[in-house]
């Protein structure tokens, strides 16, 4: 009988568990760059090349990562399956954290939807170019407290409303980098900097990413906003009797406020157990779950959500694999640098490598993983989600040819915030390459 692939993967399975200290080496190397950052670069170029397939590459890279150590390197704790069970322990609190905040703030972004603000705010913008401007910062702020990719979509949809639906792409683009602007600077405000928050890196250390996305906002906005206003003039919003749903806001308010002072008790209080529970990602449970009675949360958004927080949780857990001491050590040029490999491959793994790694100054680092993300349409999540809502701007050329403004406001943003700001890195937070036991110290 011919022996089925699941037969030989089984073998295999059972070979690795029998003997896991056969296979522990150093592992092979190429240029003396350690064969599994080939394999996450690769899974990485698949993701960006193959987007109706994101999930399958980022389940077929974790496979064959965690295949390639269990089988040459080991892990960080130990080889084998025993290795790989104490990596998971180690690594569990994060990925539940993330987890947790994926999916709920899927909802409170829609009830920030369903509340009506974002319909209500175009009241208040001028008729000019200047209208075209504000509403980028509007998305700025929103992005703020809210996931960045809502945010670029709820600056879609507003978009849509004012300009006939005709929307130039090069405002298209400012869009997607108003929305990671704004979430540069705040752990709530994108995936990045909330994976730096429930790592245990201070909110205040990420603040001041702020000092550039302000500037790169006001360079590449006002070059849009003629643009648009030149493309399609501003129309005036007639949702003049349009009331805000205000019991939705105080769920949103409800959610954020339990998120944030969660984590400030947490770690001022009960620092020793922070790492052995997440408590970030239940308290938004929490919020979400004593807020029903108030309005129905959107229950089928849930499905969809899980799908692609798989599809995130799925490259962080890569990352966390990587061989972080041979990278080249954190410097402002690796930061700047990182910024424009995030306009090609997604930005989440690269955060998780560097947050892994230490020794950056994290203001400087969500600025470049946020807003360079904006060069391209597919270097964000917030641009393939606004992408997807505006067909036209999936082409790369034409995205550089009308964007051009958000590549310079990167360079540009950056250099204010070196000048005015500079580069204060920050010694590592947490003890890496320690037993899973002694990991919890910040």
């Amino acid at each position: 009988m011919k022996p089925t692939p699941m037969l030989r993967a089984a073998a295999l399975l059972c070979l690795l568990a029998a003997s896991p200290a056969a296979f522990a080496a150093s592992g092979p190397a190429i240029a003396g760059i350690p064969l599994e950052f080939f394999i996450f670069a690769c899974t990485l170029l698949g993701v960006a090349l193959l987007h109706n397939s994101t999930l399958q590459v980022a389940l077929t890279g974790l496979i064959t990562v965690t295949t390639y150590k269990l089988v040459f390197t080991g892990f960080k704790f130990g080889t084998g399956f025993v290795g790989l069970g104490l990596h998971l322990q180690h690594e569990w609190v994060t990925l539940a954290n993330l987890l947790c905040l994926l999916m709920g703030f899927a909802l409170l972004a829609r009830h920030f939807e369903k509340s009506h603000v974002p319909v209500v705010l175009p009241k208040y913008l001028p008729d000019d170019w200047k209208g075209g401007f504000m509403m980028l910062v509007m998305v700025f702020v929103i992005s703020s407290f809210l996931d960045n990719i809502a945010a670029a979509l709820i600056g879609g949809a507003m978009a849509h409303q004012l300009f006939k639906g005709k929307v130039h792409i090069g405002y298209l683009a400012a869009i997607v980098a108003a929305s990671n602007a704004g979430g540069s600077g705040s752990v709530v405000g994108d995936t990045t900097t909330t994976m730096m928050w429930i790592d245990g890196i201070s909110p205040a250390d990420v603040f001041h990413a702020y000092a550039a996305a302000v500037v790169a906002l006001i360079f590449c906005g006002y070059f849009a906003a003629k643009q648009q206003h030149a493309y399609s003039p501003i129309l005036k919003n007639t949702h003049a009797h349009t009331k805000i749903d205000w019991a939705r806001v105080g769920i949103v308010a409800a959610i954020l406020v339990l998120a944030m002072g969660t984590n400030i008790v947490v770690n001022l209080k009960f620092a020793d157990i922070s790492d052995s529970f997440p408590f970030i990602g239940a308290a938004v449970w929490v919020a979400i779950l004593i807020t029903i009675p108030v309005r129905r949360h959107d229950w089928e958004l849930m499905p969809e959500t899980f799908k692609g927080s798989i599809f995130l949780l799925s490259l962080v857990v890569i990352a966390s694999m990587m061989p972080v001491e041979s990278l080249p050590p954190a410097s402002w040029m690796s930061a700047l640098g990182l910024g424009f490999v995030s306009a090609v491959f997604d930005n989440i793994p690269l955060t998780a490598l560097a947050i892994r790694q230490g020794g950056f100054d994290w203001g400087v680092l969500a600025y470049c993983v946020g807003f360079g993300g904006s060069m391209l349409w597919f270097g964000s999540s917030a641009g393939v989600a606004l992408s997807n809502m505006y067909p036209e701007a999936k082409s790369a050329g034409q995205w550089l040819r009308h964007g051009w403004h958000v590549v310079l406001a990167y360079v540009v943003g950056f250099a204010v915030m070196m000048a005015v700001v500079g580069w204060h890195p920050h010694a590592p937070h947490k003890a890496t390459g320690e037993a899973p036991a002694a990991s919890s110290a910040h």
